[in-house]
C-alpha cells in the first residue's frame, strides 16, 4: 500500500513535488523524482525519510500489483504527475498534482498522460483565470524599474519554483543585472543551477547592502514584505507575483502595489483542455474550485465529482507551509 502527497507520516509516500503542502518529512519510504528528493533534503533535512526511491519520468516502476510511472507536471522542478494501473488491468488513474501549462526553462514541461480517469488539481477552476502572457507580467515589472528608478522593487516569490522562474522570465526579457536574493531562496537558487537552469547572476543580500538597492529586483518571500526587513530598502515597492494577482481585492489585501499574474497552476482553459487530452472517461476534482469544473466536464457527458481533501488549496495555509520549510532550509 502506499500513500500520494500524504500529511502525516505513513510507511510508504508516493510525492509529486517538493512544495510544503505536499512534501513532508517523517515517511518511512519516499518514492519521487530526483530533484523532488534533493529538495526535500534541502528543505527538511537529509534524514527526512528512512528509505528513499528516485523515479525517472516515462519509467513504469512495481509495487505489489501495481504499476506506478511518473511524468512531467510542469509545475516546478521536478514535479510530476503519478500515473497508476493494476498488473491485472482494469484501467489507468493519472493523478496530476499540481501542474501548469505555460512554457517554464526551469522546469520539464507538462506532457498529458491518456487516463480512464483523471484526478486534477482545480486551484484556478474558474472561468475568470485565463492567466495573461508571463512575458507582459514581466514587462510591467522592467518598466516599473525604468519608471521608478529610486525605489527597491521587492518581488513576493514562493521560494522553490516560483523565485526561479521569476529569474529565469527576467533573463529571457533581456534583465542583465544581478538580481538581490533574500537569503530563504539562496539554496533553492544554488539547487537549481546545479541542474543547468539558467538564472542570470544574483546574490545574497546581506544587511549592508539593502539601503544601496534602488532601481535594483529583490526577490523574496511574500511573507517577508510586511517586516522590518523591507523597510530598510530605499523606498520599497512591494510587487507580488501569483495567479491570485488576477483579482484585485487579493492584490489590495496583500499590499501588492505591482501585482504580477504570475501562476504556477493551469488557469481555466489549460484545466479544460488537459482533461480532454487525457481522454478520461471520469474526472475527480481536488483542492480548488471544483464546481465549474465539475459542471463543465458533465457537459462533456464525462463522469465528475470533487474529492474534499483537508489540508490543500488554500493560499494561506500554502504560503504558510512554505514560510516553515523556508525557516527550516
Amino acid at each position: 500500500m502506499f500513500h500520494i502527497d500524504p500529511l502525516r507520516p505513513v510507511p510508504r509516500a508516493l510525492i509529486t513535488h517538493a512544495h510544503a503542502d505536499h512534501a513532508r518529512p517523517g515517511h518511512g519510504a519516499v518514492l519521487a523524482t530526483r530533484e523532488t528528493l534533493d529538495i526535500m533534503a534541502i528543505r527538511c533535512g537529509q534524514n527526512f525519510c528512512r528509505e528513499q526511491q528516485t523515479a525517472t519520468y516515462g519509467e513504469q516502476l512495481t509495487i505489489g500489483d501495481t504499476h506506478i510511472a511518473f511524468h512531467p507536471a510542469g509545475h516546478v522542478l521536478g514535479s510530476a504527475q503519478i500515473a497508476i494501473s493494476h498488473r491485472a488491468g482494469g484501467g489507468k488513474i493519472v493523478f496530476s498534482g499540481d501542474y501548469k501549462r505555460a512554457a517554464d526553462p526551469t522546469c520539464a514541461a507538462f506532457e498529458p498522460v491518456r487516463c480512464d480517469i483523471f484526478i486534477t488539481e482545480a486551484t484556478f477552476g474558474l472561468p475568470v483565470f485565463n492567466h495573461p502572457d508571463p512575458a507582459k507580467e514581466t514587462g510591467k515589472l522592467l518598466r516599473s524599474l525604468e519608471l521608478f528608478p529610486g525605489r527597491a522593487h521587492l518581488v513576493g516569490v514562493y521560494a522553490l519554483g516560483k523565485g526561479q522562474r521569476l529569474a529565469a522570465l527576467v533573463r529571457e526579457a533581456g534583465y542583465d543585472r544581478p538580481l538581490h536574493v533574500h537569503g530563504a531562496l539562496e539554496k533553492l537558487m544554488d539547487y537549481y543551477q546545479s541542474r543547468g537552469v539558467n538564472l542570470g547572476p544574483w546574490r545574497k543580500i546581506e544587511a549592508a547592502d539593502r539601503a544601496a538597492l534602488a532601481g535594483e529586483i529583490i526577490l523574496c518571500p511574500p511573507s517577508a514584505q510586511s517586516t522590518p526587513w523591507a523597510a530598510k530598502f530605499p523606498d520599497p515597492l512591494c510587487a507580488l507575483a501569483s495567479g491570485w494577482m488576477r483579482v484585485r481585492a487579493r492584490a489590495r489585501q496583500r499590499g501588492a502595489e505591482l501585482p504580477l499574474v504570475i501562476s504556477d497552476h493551469a488557469g481555466w482553459d489549460d484545466l479544460c483542455a488537459t482533461i480532454i487530452e487525457t481522454g478520461c472517461e471520469e474526472v475527480w476534482i481536488t483542492h480548488g474550485e471544483a464546481d465549474a469544473l465539475m459542471r463543465w466536464a458533465q457537459l462533456r457527458q464525462l463522469r465528475a465529482k470533487p474529492l474534499h481533501l483537508a489540508g490543500y488549496g488554500d493560499e494561506a495555509d500554502d504560503e504558510a507551509a512554505e514560510a516553515v520549510a523556508d525557516a527550516r532550509a
